[in-house]
């Protein structure tokens, strides 16, 4: 069995839900074949976050982790390719604090990438029929500041260790206008189920273009 923690978020900026926790929490309740998953809901609150996920892979001491978050307005599910050291908050978090061109880590290298087969993962969400791309960025919200820290911990302390973050469209409830791109719980559910049986049978990614020119 392959031990898994998946984060999910609680809901953020006047939201009732986060699609990212509503998934989460499907896949722990059905976990994929070979799978042992444990489920954790970070607070949407930088710093807090962080020490919140360290305690959660220490009692977990799982093989993989995926950090999983909400993506308005993105059509499908991304799988993040980078995590970058700065915090730059646009809105604040849920204890109103709002960094402004802070590290993440202070003193921590410029980036780090993640230490899962993204394209490979990308390729598994799009086989089970669910749009998915590879992101180059994974913006500069908690979001970031929890894939860096995930990102610092396994470099500097737990090197066996491979994790990386998924970003989810909007659930259907949040966009009942229909204005913006949307992703049922269930498929969201399927898509995380996908990556994690990718992200465990795939050591070398696949080399294909999944690249952006903006």
């Amino acid at each position: 069995m392959t031990r898994v923690l998946l984060t999910g978020f609680e809901p953020f900026a006047g939201s009732a839900v986060n699609p990212s926790w509503q998934a989460v929490s499907l896949v722990a309740a059905d976990p994929p074949p070979g799978a042992e998953v444990t489920a954790v809901r970070l607070p949407c609150v930088f710093g807090t976050a962080l020490d919140e996920l360290a305690a959660a892979v220490a009692e977990a001491d799982p093989d993989l982790v995926l950090c999983v978050g909400q993506a308005g307005g993105r059509p499908g599910v991304t799988v993040e390719r980078v995590a970058i050291n700065v915090d730059d908050a646009r809105i604040p978090d849920n204890a109103g604090r709002r960094p402004i061109d802070e590290p993440v880590v202070e003193g921590g290298p410029a980036a780090y990438f993640a230490s899962l087969p993204v394209k490979a993962c990308v390729a598994a969400v799009r086989e089970a029929g669910i749009p998915a791309a590879v992101s180059q960025t994974a913006g500069t919200f908690v979001c970031n500041h929890v894939f860096y820290g995930l990102a610092h911990l396994i470099a500097t302390e737990r090197p066996a260790l491979r994790g990386g973050f998924v970003h989810l469209p909007y659930a259907p409830e949040q966009v009942v206008d229909g204005a913006e791109p949307a992703l049922p719980a269930a498929m969201a559910a399927d898509a995380l189920r996908a990556i994690i049986g990718a992200a465990v049978s795939t050591r070398t990614d696949l080399r294909v273009a999944e690249g952006a020119t903006h």
